[in-house]
């Protein structure tokens, strides 16, 4: 068989596929119908992300390739996502503007069938979610190189909202410009932080260039998008939002600089059997109280402490909050038990939500 024939063949196959594909993805789309009116017969919530997180589990234990895990879940969450829409459009808050490493994680946890709303800080994506314009927000809680986002764990003990989803991002940084022509770059523009994560590469590669430090990546890339002079350092997401284009990829001082997002709403999700519960607490102060009232206790029930932190109080009732996110669920009796202990010999405590936990990609 020559090489024609062959193509032919394998178009003909890819064909019939795809035709087998729209099948079932449409046969999907109405048993989501059906989920839909069964979830409102017994006014159970619409986005069960226990539920989810069980069927990305499965589909990335079982994906044979040749796709990686990443793209084949990057799939899967656009089909649930529009299946999803036909019970109800999520709305969904991030720190604006359009284009951030906020709308990036918030479009990849939610799909494109979603409602995205750029806040102008922080604080807005809590108020756009407390005052139910917005059925979620995402919003950055943690960095590999930077740390902790301390206003957000501050938001957290604040706002009454629950964390009911988390994700992780890799901050990879492109250097990004209307036409792509380094000879023209007199400028780079960035947020502050991903100046200092490129410092190396700009010193090796664009010695003398101007500096401007901007509000966040996004805003570099709408400065980059009026003056072919600028480049931008953002992500190749914003990149094709203001339609820029890549002068190097991968700038990124660090390989492995990682974002922790997490999602807060108003509902609880259930246990997914992958769990992960964040609380947020303040010992009385005097000696041992910390292990007495929080490491024994959590000790003693056998949960995996999986990070621990403080922070100064800001209402000056206590020195300080600590921060703590286990593995279990604070609805099964192990975790609910360890609680009720720390809780009694504790001057504050707050669960911030029990969540599937996601392994960092």
């Amino acid at each position: 068989m020559d090489s024609n024939k062959e193509l032919a063949a394998v178009r003909k196959e890819i064909d019939a596929l795809d035709s087998k594909l729209l099948e079932l993805i449409n046969r999907r789309a109405e048993l989501a119908i059906e989920v839909s009116a069964l979830k409102k017969k017994d006014l159970l919530g619409i986005y069960d992300r226990g539920r989810e997180s069980e069927v990305e589990s499965k589909i990335a234990e079982t994906n044979p390739g040749p796709l990686s895990s990443e793209d084949v879940l990057l799939i899967f969450r656009e089909i649930i996502s529009r299946c999803r829409s036909f019970q109800h459009q999520d709305k969904v808050a991030y720190l604006g503007p359009a284009g951030s490493f906020s709308n990036q994680a918030a479009f990849r946890k939610f799909g494109a069938s979603s409602e995205f709303f750029p806040a102008n800080s922080l604080e807005d994506v809590f108020e756009e979610v407390h005052s139910q314009r917005a059925d979620f927000g995402i919003v950055p809680v943690e960095n590999s190189v930077e740390g902790s986002v301390g206003d957000v764990l501050d938001m957290l003990v604040r706002w009454d909202l629950d964390v009911s989803a988390e994700c992780f991002e890799r901050i990879e940084h492109f250097l990004l410009s209307i036409d792509g022509d380094v000879s023209k770059v007199r400028t780079v523009a960035s947020h502050p932080h991903a100046l200092g994560q490129c410092k190396k590469w700009i010193a090796s590669n664009l010695y003398g260039v101007a500096l401007l430090e901007t509000p966040s990546t996004a805003a570099a890339a709408k400065i980059a998008a009026r003056d072919e002079s600028v480049a931008a350092i953002a992500s190749e997401f914003s990149g094709s939002i203001y339609n820029l284009k890549t002068i190097q990829s991968y700038i990124e001082d660090s390989p492995r600089n990682t974002t922790r997002f997490v999602v807060v709403g108003r509902e609880r999700p259930s246990p997914s059997g992958e769990d992960k519960t964040s609380i947020a607490f303040s010992v009385k102060d005097e000696p041992g109280a910390l292990h007495t009232t929080f490491f024994l206790p959590f000790s003693e029930s056998g949960i995996n402490l999986t990070k621990i932190e403080s922070r100064p109080s800001r209402d000056g009732q206590w020195e300080y909050v600590f921060f703590a996110d286990f593995s279990g669920h604070r609805d099964e009796d192990f975790v609910r038990d360890a609680l009720e202990k720390v809780e009694a010999n504790c001057v504050f405590l707050k669960v911030l939500g029990s969540y599937p936990a996601e392994v960092p990609g």
